[in-house]
């Protein structure tokens, strides 16, 4: 046996974490929408959505922008949002991260906050506007607090997803 790799229930344990935490974590954040949370405004942030694009800002490399297309449908399923929605909206932002990556040499934390509130408020608008589409009645003023409070929780999506990625590369 090799002690440099570990045995070989070491290295798949690791390899399995490696490639399914950030897919899981996301996935799990879609599911809290599940949660039976009752409330006459909207002020609780999607965090599937905050930690989807805190996942593909503070690690680019890992997904592309056909799997916003996936894990889209799967949050369009479980939120009930109407079929698309999210499909469209995350995977057009993904290509825009995927601009911002080409064009920008690096980024620092305070740019990934303002990447990540520009990301946001397209989502919130873009929600909205499909809404308004399909024949919603809902003033964009009431989601003010809702797009306020999510680019607020960024830090703590970035220090819960940090977290995950040291503990999903440890050995």
């Amino acid at each position: 046996m090799n002690r440099i790799a570990g045995s070989e229930a070491e290295v798949a344990v690791f390899d399995l974490r490696r490639r399914h935490v950030p897919l899981l974590s996301t996935i799990a954040a879609i599911l809290l929408a599940l949660l039976p949370i009752v409330s006459t405004s909207p002020l609780l942030p999607d965090f599937g959505f905050l930690l989807l694009i805190t996942w593909r800002l503070l690690r680019p490399e890992i997904w592309t922008a056909r799997m916003a297309l996936g894990l889209g449908l799967i949050a369009d399923l479980v939120v009930g949002h109407p079929l698309g929605q999210s499909m469209l909206l995350w995977t057009s932002l993904f290509l825009v991260f995927d601009l911002i990556d080409t064009r920008l040499g690096f980024r620092d934390y305070m740019m990934d906050w303002l990447i990540a509130a520009g990301a946001i408020l397209f989502h919130s608008i873009g929600a909205w506007y499909i809404a308004l589409i399909m024949g919603s009645d809902i003033a964009f003023t009431i989601m003010v607090p809702q797009i306020v409070l999510t680019i607020l929780a960024y830090p703590l999506a970035a220090r819960v997803v940090l977290a995950l990625d040291r503990w999903r590369l440890m050995r």
